[in-house]
Parts: structure tokens; C-alpha cells; sequence
């Protein structure tokens, strides 16, 4: 499902990071090739994910009140036409 060749890329990145700066850059540069292969990834944040969460929850909530107002409206439809 993930590419591997990002992780491959982004091993190869983090390994030359390492060999070639000091050991406090080293943070630095795996944070910003890290982010790097997480933008790749399209993920979401938590925030945006409990966002969309509650979005949904109320979408299903309406959607059920309109389910039950159509089918009283079809059962005094119904009941009209006898």
C-alpha cells in the first residue's frame, strides 16, 4: 500500500544526514526529510480527522430525522388516498 521507494529515498536521506553534519543538525534534518515524506503520504491531522468526525456524526443525525419525516409524510400520503 506505501511506496517503499519513499521510504527507501527517505532511509537514504536520513542516513546521508547523519554521515555528513553534526550530531544537533541531525534533529533539524531528520524532522524536515521526515515532514517531507509525510506530505507525500496525504495524510490528515487529528484535528482535521475529529473535525470531519463530528461532520459525519451530524450528517447521519439529519439524515436520519429526514428518513423519518419522509416516511410519515408517505404514511399520511398513504392514508389520504384510501
Amino acid at each position: 500500500m506505501l511506496n517503499s521507494k519513499l521510504f527507501e529515498d527517505l532511509s537514504a536521506k536520513l542516513s546521508a544526514a547523519a554521515n555528513s553534519g553534526p550530531a544537533r543538525d541531525f534533529e533539524k534534518n531528520a524532522r524536515a526529510l521526515l515532514a517531507q515524506g509525510f506530505a507525500k503520504l496525504d495524510l490528515v491531522t487529528r484535528e482535521e480527522f475529529d473535525v470531519q468526525t463530528q461532520l459525519l456524526a451530524r450528517a447521519r443525525e439529519q439524515l436520519t430525522a429526514l428518513e423519518a419525516r419522509v416516511a410519515e409524510l408517505e404514511a399520511l400520503r398513504n392514508t389520504a388516498t384510501k
